[in-house]
């Protein structure tokens, strides 16, 4: 039977990946957005985004040759933009010898086939590209097993005999029961990889909360924000982490964190996570639960905003947006704008006086990084009480937890009782004043 153009290029790799075999250095691409008017009054625009998207191909290795958008009040069922346009495309297609058209907008399988028999070209939609990016830059083991999982659930519902080469790595005779067509039986392998990729990141999950709990005492601070925006230069810069950088979308996928010392001694963890962008297909967001939970359970959140970007406000809705779709209740937050070493002193100041509570930083240059560091100290004093209190050596359990739950800047030993001066948080104050044995002498100050 003739293989499906949209999938002939897909092959597993051993994580359970699937790569596309296809060279971006020879397709040229044809961006397609459809913005649908809705009707109904008060109902919220579908907007396509035609300079992401471009970034996005970009990043992909893709060279766009041209561009096109739509208005709609509804999606045709069986091409999205309809027969008038979809041949307006094919023309496209011939004139400036573009290969690959891309959608900003998700299709359907029906739609894709559809689309490609009307136009001509190999067609992806704006999730299958967000997709085949995140896999050309995992490069962990638990990030190759979050983009597997996404891909393989994004594709489950869209099977179109795309995966009949994963029956005969099955064992071939005796996969199939009687009677069972192929694509129920692709459907049943794929669904039985999905199962093993979730055990699997189930298991590091399980690792991570270990490190988590160790670590729960610490005060925490993520890098949060539109990619791109310079979050990794901003980690190296005060960690000196060796974070991989790059000018692309999705440079980093993992989260890396390092401890950092403020100027007046403090500590906290500070962690790269993965950047946003708009309408992140909720693929992702659920795959890479494990690495944005370091979202969810930190006590400050920097987002950080290109100081030179033309949309800074839509980036920041669109980071805000992921940002609640990952935690009802998000961690406060201080807006930090990036890369003022692109600005000249007017664009600067006026960006000063718009955002009065922001800071300014530059990762290039070190500008204003010590105004960040001062800033999360500020937020921390805030947060911890200073404490000298007394331990009985019979009560050595509660000697350890104090270890845990607190930050033990000395301990001396005067006779049968140790006495301890610690530095402890608003959260775990309490469960420490009433620790067995545990006498407070004294609370020195608070901030």
């Amino acid at each position: 039977m003739e293989q499906n153009p949209r999938q002939e290029n897909i092959q597993r790799d051993d994580q359970g990946l699937y790569e596309t075999g296809a060279d971006r250095s020879e397709e040229r691409a044809i961006l397609v957005g459809v913005n649908f008017l809705s009707p109904r009054p008060g109902a919220v625009h579908d907007f396509a985004d035609l300079d992401e998207l471009e970034r996005l191909a970009d990043t992909a290795g893709a060279t766009v040759v041209g561009r096109m958008e739509q208005r709609r009040q509804s999606p045709d069922v069986r091409t999205l933009i309809g027969k008038g346009k979809a041949e307006q495309i094919h023309d496209m297609v011939e004139a400036l010898d573009a290969n690959l058209v891309i959608f900003d907008n998700d299709l359907s399988m029906p739609q894709g086939r559809n689309l490609e028999k009307l136009i001509g070209a190999r067609i992806i939609d704006r999730t299958e590209l967000i997709l085949d990016i995140f896999v050309r830059h995992a490069r962990t083991r638990q990030a190759r097993l979050q983009v597997g999982l996404a891909q393989l659930e994004y594709y489950l519902p869209r099977l179109a005999r795309m995966w009949t080469h994963l029956e005969r790595q099955a064992g071939g005779i005796g996969t199939r029961g009687p009677g069972e067509t192929q694509i129920e039986t692709d459907r049943r392998i794929i669904r039985r990889r999905i199962t093993q990729l979730r055990r699997d990141l189930a298991r590091i999950e399980r690792t991570m909360a270990t490190q988590n709990k160790q670590r729960s005492r610490r005060f925490r601070v993520s890098l949060v924000g539109y990619t791109n925006a310079g979050k990794s230069s901003l980690m190296n810069q005060v960690t000196e982490a060796g974070v991989y950088v790059r000018d692309q979308l999705f440079a980093t996928l993992d989260a890396t964190t390092r401890r950092v010392e403020t100027g007046d001694g403090h500590e906290f963890l500070l962690t790269d996570t993965v950047g946003f962008i708009r309408k992140l297909p909720h693929h992702l967001v659920e795959s890479f639960r494990a690495t944005l939970g370091e979202v969810r359970d930190a006590d400050l959140l920097l987002h950080v905003v290109d100081a030179d970007d033309e949309d800074r406000e839509g980036h920041i809705e669109a980071a805000e947006e992921v940002l609640h779709s990952v935690s009802e209740n998000p961690a406060e937050r201080i807006l930090v704008f990036n890369k003022i070493d692109t600005l000249d002193e007017r664009r600067l100041e006026s960006l000063r006086q718009e955002y009065p509570d922001a800071l300014f930083t530059s990762a290039v240059t070190g500008e204003g990084l010590e105004t960040l560091l001062a800033r999360i100290d500020e937020r921390l004093r805030s947060e911890e009480r200073r404490m000298i209190v007394q331990v009985p050596a019979a009560e050595g359990r509660s000697l350890a937890i104090l270890h845990e739950l607190t930050d033990v800047i000395d301990l001396e030993w005067d006779g049968p009782c140790a006495t301890v001066t610690l530095r402890v948080d608003s959260e775990n104050y309490g469960r420490v004043v009433h620790l067995p044995g545990v006498e407070v002498l004294e609370v020195r100050s608070r901030g």
